[in-house]
């Protein structure tokens, strides 16, 4: 009798070993005066990329399902028409790479590498275990001061990012108080169960600390779904723990508790007397509607925001956003997008390049949230449902907020593969086997006795 597999055997993890070796790679910490683009990570997921295509190539199968490989190539289509319209041919490449790592190639490449539900649960707590760490960094530099500068003070958590990536730990932390949240909400085994539990207070305080307005909104608003999702009387167990939680953490913060009910309260100031960091956004958002209208269908080209900004805003908006602390010294970083991936690929890649990218998202959300329902009525599979489709949510409504760029943009495209693999793959796996199929297969066995 050959001995039983050992579940703790490396090469029983082996595929899915290049995308957790992004994320350990994402806790590393950068250098304090780098440019905020790509880093080491970017380069082991293109590393990833290209042992997914020669386990292909060895396996010899054919990699991709039709309506997988049009999802998943969809954004191609927009991304190649912005390319040629480009300003010149570099930035024309430049971007075109970006996008196809981003939303095409580390997507299928980690939709390929995970192979069952007990590989996508151990990327969920891969998310966890990133977020508990860099929310660890960043309470610590709260805590002492050495964090990126605000209001004057060196007490914003940025984690191993920088001041000039702000968004990196706040996003890194939100995505894994989704993932933990999922796996408390699921129906998995009693420990995994407590401890993602512990897990989602613990890093509500990174969170806060971040003093990100984006990440706080698209959290709270993705914990909510999930928890409905989850179940309404769950929902509303689960909903006043959580209340409960926040009001003790935000009242234990002291100083920072002021802060923090500045920043929450900037949130709907934006007629009246906005921040500048406010009237920057909104300006850069008018100047992307301006940019679309001039060309509707194609946009102004990959990488043309910052070319036509100037001549498409208004004199509300500022030269850039001041940086400093976290170990880098004063600098003026300028403002290149418009904090806003719709209006981003709106401007830069028109009607054909929204529809085709946004087109993408919404199929991979519908199709994740059928597998949602069928994982709630076949019983198991739900923690990673919910963690799929929160992923999903989390991400599409933060780009309201934000758009790709820095270090930790390689992340997002680790979470479209998270999300392609639930959605597209995982939510038809390890289901049970059907009930009419059951019944007749005990009828068959009595039927030859």
């Amino acid at each position: 009798m050959s001995p039983a597999p050992n579940r703790y055997d490396v090469r029983r993890w082996s595929p899915v070993l290049p995308v957790i070796a992004v994320l350990v790679l994402l806790g590393l910490p950068l250098s304090p005066s780098g440019e905020s683009g790509a880093g080491p990570a970017d380069a082991v997921s293109a590393l990833m990329v290209l042992y997914c295509v020669v386990r292909l190539v060895r396996d010899r199968r054919r990699p991709l399902s039709p309506t997988t490989a049009v999802l998943l190539g969809l954004p191609v289509l927009g991304v190649a028409v912005a390319a040629a319209g480009a300003s010149s041919p570099g930035a024309g490449l430049t971007g075109l790479g970006r996008y196809l790592q981003v939303f095409v190639l580390v997507p299928a490449a980690v939709l390929l590498l995970v192979r069952d539900r007990s590989d996508f649960r151990l990327l969920a707590w891969a998310f966890v275990g990133l977020a508990v760490w860099q929310g660890a960094i960043g309470v610590q530099q709260y805590a002492t001061g050495t964090g990126a500068s605000y209001q004057g003070e060196d007490i914003r958590a940025v984690g191993t990012f920088g001041p000039t990536d702000v968004m990196g730990m706040a996003t890194v932390v939100s995505f894994g108080l989704v993932c933990a949240l999922g796996l408390a909400l699921g129906r998995g085994s009693l420990r995994q169960r407590v401890v993602a539990t512990a897990c989602v207070p613990a890093l509500l305080l990174p969170l806060a600390l971040s003093f990100s307005r984006g990440a706080w909104i698209a959290t709270a608003a993705t914990c909510v779904v999930q928890l409905l999702l989850s179940g309404l009387r769950r929902a509303l167990k689960v909903g006043a723990v959580v209340v409960a939680a926040g009001v003790v953490l935000v009242g234990g913060l002291g100083v920072g508790s002021s802060m923090l009910q500045e920043r929450i309260d900037s949130i709907t100031q934006v007629t009246d007397a906005p921040d500048q960091s406010v009237t920057d956004r909104y300006t850069m958002w008018a100047a992307a509607e301006d940019m679309w209208s001039r060309r509707p269908l194609t946009g102004v080209g990959l990488k043309g925001f910052p070319q036509y900004r100037d001549g498409n805003a208004s004199l509300a908006l500022s030269s850039g956003s001041d940086t400093e602390g976290a170990g880098a010294a004063f600098r003026r970083q300028p403002l290149l997008s418009p904090h806003n991936m719709y209006l981003l690929v709106l401007a830069e890649q028109g009607l054909i390049g929204l529809l085709a990218l946004a087109g993408s998202w919404l199929a991979l959300l519908v199709c994740g949230l059928r597998g949602l329902w069928r994982a709630r009525h076949a019983g198991t599979g739900l923690d990673c449902a919910l963690v799929g489709c929160g992923l999903l949510v989390w991400q599409l409504i933060d780009f309201v907020y934000a758009d790709i760029g820095g270090p930790s943009t390689v992340l997002t495209a680790v979470v479209f593969g998270v999300v392609a693999w639930w959605a597209l793959v995982g939510s038809t796996r390890d289901a049970p086997v059907p009930t009419a199929t059951a019944r007749r297969r005990p009828a068959a066995r009595a039927a030859t006795r």
